[in-house]
């Protein structure tokens, strides 16, 4: 179930019903002991007589760790559906974008394909940022008429990022780059090169309270955190107000 990118009031209707509906709600934490950010996202509308199941995604390269994981996690949440417990799984953002639980949920159709399933779609932090910029005077729509939007993990190297922006600019197409981190200290300057800071927004915890949301050309060449973004527009349509 989705609890979007980090502001709780941006959760859906639906998504506060199931949880208040559930017995149990479960949340991925990277190390145990950890609250999860999923589940801060959702505190406010979980209650004190819900219990809390914590499931280890292991921020690990490594497969197999992973794999597992994915795995005790789909078999832990069948159980309790099989003992007759409501069963919520957070997830930050939406639950079909570059999810952890997405793989979860794989594993459960593999493992367990009798297990009732219902995903509740939320805000992704793209969607989140554009309105947060706009908002505060940055009027910044995704994509206009007939133009394209591209979301993908910002590309490890300068030349990956080159090609892209080549057909992304050739095919009017927005770029939405996740999980910016270090990679914006090689980043940014490439960017100018290309004339392009002008023309792009930088956001980092879209959602929580102390999130930025701000023109790129406003933000140091230096290591931003992991859950930063970054809205890339080339171009624009000919026909605007």
């Amino acid at each position: 179930m989705s609890v979007g990118p980090g502001d709780p009031e941006l959760l859906t209707v639906a998504a506060v019903r199931a949880i208040q509906a559930a017995a149990v709600v479960a949340y991925p934490v990277a190390r145990d002991g950890a609250g999860g950010m999923a589940a801060a996202i959702a505190a406010p509308w979980i209650g004190a007589g819900q219990r809390r199941l914590p499931l280890l995604f292991p921020m690990v390269a490594e497969a197999a760790p992973r794999i597992a994981a994915w795995h005790a996690a789909a078999d832990g949440l069948a159980a309790e559906v099989a003992a007759g417990a409501a069963v919520v799984l957070l997830c930050e953002g939406d639950g079909s974008l570059f999810a952890s639980s997405s793989y979860v949920l794989l594993a459960l159709r593999q493992r367990h394909p009798q297990c009732p399933l219902r995903l509740i779609p939320g805000v992704p932090a793209v969607c989140a940022a554009a309105a947060a910029a706009s908002s505060a005077g940055l009027v910044w729509p995704l994509a206009l008429q007939s133009e394209g939007l591209l979301i993908r993990p910002t590309p490890e190297t300068a030349a990956e990022l080159e090609a892209l922006l080549e057909q992304a600019a050739a095919s009017g197409t927005l770029l939405a780059l996740l999980k910016l981190g270090h990679r914006w200290a090689w980043l940014r300057p490439l960017l100018e090169r290309r004339a392009l800071l002008e023309q792009a927004l930088f956001a980092q915890r879209v959602g929580w309270p102390d999130e930025l949301v701000a023109p790129a050309a406003a933000v140091p060449a230096e290591e931003q955190p992991y859950f930063s973004l970054l809205l890339i527009r080339q171009g624009w349509p000919e026909v605007l107000p």
